[in-house]
């Protein structure tokens, strides 16, 4: 008789004890905490709807960002304004078949709205890539190896202090035509403009990974991995970066949101690409000397601007709260 009672109660404790769901992956958990992140997605949402907007806009309007219109068409088309100012102005000057109205020299603005988003968006992303690798390579490199660690965060304290905007401005006039000449006009400038942006804005992702690997290389699964003689760059890229992967993460989508404002800043100065080659910040430059008679000009770039780098942001915070053990749980 007891000793039924035991087995039974044996019995009981062993199929309590099988787990009865597989455990959830550490993704998943990111996830199901980036979901729940209210301005992330919301964020996400927006600046994925941009994105189409700008790679599928122009395949379905048609119309030409770059075209002068001639002769009387060009009396007829310039300076109209769009279609939504009847509401308020019946006198105002609107042409139907341009629903956010035409420039001063008769382009369409809703097209050169659209292949700006293109141009912009292309920098941010290219220029985000670049300052990644690099941030992460200096970081990875400095943190590991003791003997370069100072002379490589002395180079990083030294581009931190320098004035970025006005290097910028200097390196754009100086290698500006040779790029030009060697890669074309828009081809140059591209490659001139996101070198120039991803060779400034690696700093803060290099200190955010050096301080990673600091911490991870006196970690017992690292020492275990050096102990059976993993070399230096297996131990890197099978157990070093794969758990500094999240701030890279974050870094990337906040770099997202500095490319896109430093290429418009160049391109409302004049130093970015050629005037007949729109980019949001060109059109902001080409609106400010008729900001107060077309302020929609100015309105919609500097809301498409504004929008991007805000929707990039938010996306950065819900990944930062994700990725975060500490604050995923809350």
């Amino acid at each position: 008789m007891t000793n039924s009672k035991i087995n039974t109660s044996q019995k009981f404790i062993t199929t309590e004890s099988i787990p009865t769901k597989p455990p959830k992956s550490h993704w998943f958990e990111v996830w199901q905490q980036l979901k729940a992140h209210k301005g992330a997605i919301f964020g996400s949402y927006i600046f994925i709807f941009i994105v189409l907007g700008v790679l599928i806009g122009p395949i379905i309007w048609h119309a030409d960002p770059t075209f002068l219109p001639q002769g009387r068409d060009f009396i007829n088309l310039r300076d109209t304004r769009p279609i939504y100012t009847a509401i308020w102005d019946e006198s105002a000057k609107i042409n139907w078949g341009h629903p956010l109205g035409t420039d001063n020299l008769g382009r369409d603005n809703l097209a050169r709205l659209m292949y700006g988003g293109r141009v912009s968006i292309a920098v941010g992303l290219t220029a985000m890539v670049l300052s990644i690798i690099l941030g992460t390579l200096i970081g990875v490199v400095a943190g590991y190896f003791r003997t370069v660690d100072g002379l490589l965060m002395r180079l990083t304290d030294l581009f931190l202090a320098l004035p970025l905007l006005p290097l910028i401005l200097v390196a754009s006039l100086l290698f500006r035509e040779p790029l030009s000449n060697t890669f074309g006009t828009e081809g140059g400038i591209f490659v001139l403009i996101v070198t120039l942006i991803g060779i400034t804005s690696w700093m803060q992702t290099a200190r955010i990974v050096r301080g990673d690997i600091l911490a991870l290389k006196e970690r017992e699964f690292i020492l275990a991995a050096r102990s059976v003689g993993t070399t230096p760059v297996q131990l890197i890229v099978r157990h070093l970066l794969p758990n500094v992967l999240s701030p890279i993460m974050v870094s990337a989508t906040l770099g997202i949101a500095t490319a896109i404002i430093t290429e418009s800043a160049l391109s409302f100065l004049g130093f970015g690409f050629p005037p007949d080659f729109p980019t949001w910040g060109r059109l902001l430059n080409d609106s400010v000397d008729r900001m107060v008679l077309y302020p929609e000009r100015v309105l919609w770039p500097g809301l498409m601007i504004s929008l991007t780098v805000l929707c990039v942001n938010y996306l950065g915070d819900g990944l930062r709260d994700a990725l975060d053990p500490r604050i995923r749980g809350r």
